[in-house]
């Protein structure tokens, strides 16, 4: 098991990593995902945030909160503050990565990333807010495609 600098949320069934430098928007990315879940009748909750264990099984890759930050997410100017609902994990269906440096057309066949010896799609954004939607919608059109393999 090893611990990464990132944030996770679980969209329905599929777990997200949301990785970035600090200060990129990790912990508002998630907070915007479960908001916008809770309101378009997706499932969406916390698995953790700022550090996530990974462990490989199976072929797959669990998330998990660390235990010492469970349950709570950092909101700037607020500090860490209780959230709800939670998970205590998450297979990793998809990884976000919030840098300066994104695509503005990535390409269309879609980015992987090796973590752990297993490879998840990745989606690169810039770090602003307001890219719940487009995650939301990355997610969706992943769901379809694993659904007609």
């Amino acid at each position: 098991m090893a611990t990464v600098h990132a944030s996770c949320v679980v969209l329905g069934e599929d777990g997200i990593l949301i990785r970035g430098a600090p200060g990129s928007g990790k912990s508002t990315l998630v907070r915007d995902l479960i908001g916008l879940g809770a309101i378009s009748g997706v499932f969406a909750a916390l698995v953790g945030d700022d550090r996530i264990a990974l462990t490989q099984r199976h072929g797959r890759l669990l998330a998990a909160s660390h235990p010492a930050v469970a349950g709570l997410l950092e909101i700037r100017g607020l500090g860490l503050q209780a959230v709800e609902p939670t998970m205590p994990s998450a297979i990793l269906r998809l990884v976000v990565d919030l840098a300066a440096d994104a695509p503005r057309m990535p390409e269309p066949a879609g980015e992987t990333v090796l973590l752990r010896g297993v490879r998840l799609p990745r989606i690169t954004l810039p770090p602003n807010p307001g890219l719940a939607g487009t995650v939301m919608w990355r997610w969706r059109r992943l769901r379809v495609m694993m659904m007609t393999d």
